[in-house]
């Protein structure tokens, strides 16, 4: 988005303080400035401070509910184990820091990730290792939960497990060089 937009929020929302995380209320009739619309969440500044809108809520914004990540298959069709690791990546893909407009990805935050069969054979666990950008971030669970359901989305996926890591601590030489590039680091 390159310049944030102004909308008046059609209804009460929640919303998350950017960066501590705390849930809040925003009031209906308030003006927003989207600053970041990517993942389907938005990043919005009302009174001169930043909060996360989660995109089933976009109606407040006066925009319609975000969609299910286009990984997901409604008809149960089965996934291979490397098809489901490649959407698992992808919704990975999808996830963003409310203040930086690149995917966690791309940031290097995703240590590790892992699809491990449930047993049984009743569908796969997701044993997700990430980390963020300062250990002292409040968005922590949200990124957790924004993670976390984004990939139980996907058919076949029946547990996710995300782990906050702080071993080794991530820098900026952790991210991609599309990344470093985006954010003028090159």
């Amino acid at each position: 988005m390159d310049s944030p937009q102004s909308v008046t929020l059609t209804r009460d929302v929640e919303a998350a303080v950017v960066p501590l995380g705390t849930r809040v209320t925003l009031k209906q009739g308030e003006a927003a400035y989207i600053t970041q619309s990517l993942g389907g969440s938005y990043t919005v500044v009302v009174n001169g401070n930043m909060f996360r809108i989660d995109g089933r809520n976009a109606d407040a914004l006066g925009f319609s509910h975000a969609s299910a990540p286009p990984e997901s298959k409604p008809n149960g069709a089965p996934v291979s184990a490397s098809d489901l690791e490649k959407q698992v990546w992808s919704a990975l893909r999808t996830c963003y820091d409310p203040e930086i407009p690149v995917n966690i990805v791309d940031l290097g935050l995703v240590y590790d990730c892992q699809v491990v069969p449930e047993p049984m054979g009743t569908g796969q666990r997701v044993d997700v290792k990430m980390t963020l950008t300062a250990p002292g971030c409040g968005m922590g669970p949200v990124l957790q939960q924004d993670v976390q359901t984004k990939i139980l989305s996907l058919e076949g996926v029946d547990e996710v497990n995300v782990e906050l890591v702080w071993d080794p601590q991530w820098n900026q030489g952790m991210m991609s060089e599309a990344a470093k590039l985006q954010l003028g680091l090159l």
